[in-house]
């Protein structure tokens, strides 16, 4: 279990991180959120000891990282897949982990075969792909079995096949009871990988709680509607206080009311309908809207 307890973090008189607290939970994948700047790279390092708080604590399972010997078989962490020496072989580089972390020089075979890089274990690192460079960086973070994992961007030039296997990875870990943390900036990955989150926008928290819950805190909702008729039920629907909008296919998509009750307004008023279909708020669209206060670099409209 990960705790952070009232984190402020400062560089000088700008505060990356202000008064922070949430709790990652063993069991789950809890995906971490935020627009750029908001302070995710700051919060990790700092679960690694690698940047000490100004005021307030981050422990995991109960003692600070950086008061605990040997670390990697306390928490496993992946944070800059570019972070290796490209000189050498990815065997050589985790070997030296392993030594120096006092775990069996067997587990550098063992996950260097279920990240699929066993038969490129004796090649040097500078010829890795991207995509081979993060399978690399999870076979660091699993080399000590660690029961906390933590993932910064794990899925940055992964083909899709290398996505379908981490996020079967990520489920597979928590399934075991780890706890398992991961940043990322790809909403559609988080819908299919994370049932917890934590959402945090100029260092400071938005939200901590199952996915299915904040996406419902959207208020983005609608209901594409198509019918032969579509002058009288766009007059019918804008009459009891819809929005609605034209499509060049001649459908409505329409907000404001439920799709029961623009079922119901359709067959009062006696206007076919062929289809009625509901839309309810997706992670991405409660993300933007929920965090919109909290976006550093806002580009102007492209239009």
């Amino acid at each position: 279990m990960i705790e952070v307890r009232e984190v402020t973090k400062r560089y000088g008189t700008k505060a990356a991180v202000s008064e922070l607290s949430f709790t990652v939970r063993p069991g789950h994948v809890t995906g971490f959120l935020g627009p750029n700047g908001a302070g995710k790279s700051t919060t990790l390092r700092m679960m690694l000891g690698l940047h000490q708080p100004t005021a307030g604590s981050v422990t995991i399972n109960g003692r600070p990282f950086a008061d605990r010997p040997r670390g990697m078989r306390h928490v496993g962490a992946l944070l800059d897949a570019h972070g290796v020496h490209g000189g050498r072989t990815a065997r050589a580089h985790l070997t030296a982990l392993a030594v120096s972390n006092g775990l069996p020089r067997r587990r550098v075979g063992e996950v260097l075969d279920e990240v699929g890089l066993g038969d490129a274990g004796h090649r040097r690192i500078g010829g890795y792909s991207l995509g081979m460079k993060q399978r690399l960086g999870i076979a660091t973070a699993l080399l000590g079995d660690p029961p906390v994992l933590l993932f910064d961007e794990p899925l940055n030039g992964l083909d899709p096949d290398g996505v379908k296997w981490v996020r079967g990875l990520f489920h597979r870990l928590a399934g075991e009871g780890r706890t398992v943390f991961v940043s990322s900036h790809l909403m559609s990955e988080m819908e299919n990988t994370a049932d917890h989150l934590v959402v945090i926008g100029k260092g400071r928290l938005i939200a901590a709680e199952s996915l299915k819950d904040f996406a419902a805190r959207g208020t983005h909702r609608s209901v594409t509607v198509r019918t032969p008729d579509v002058a009288a039920l766009r007059t019918v629907l804008v009459d009891a206080g819809a929005s609605v909008a034209l499509h060049a296919d001649n459908s409505l998509t329409v907000t404001g009311l439920s799709a029961d009750r623009v079922g119901d307004l359709a067959f009062q008023n006696m206007v076919p309908v062929h289809e009625l279909t509901p839309h309810t708020a997706t992670l991405e669209s409660a993300f933007m809207e929920l965090t919109a206060d909290s976006i550093e670099y806002a580009a102007g409209d492209p239009r």
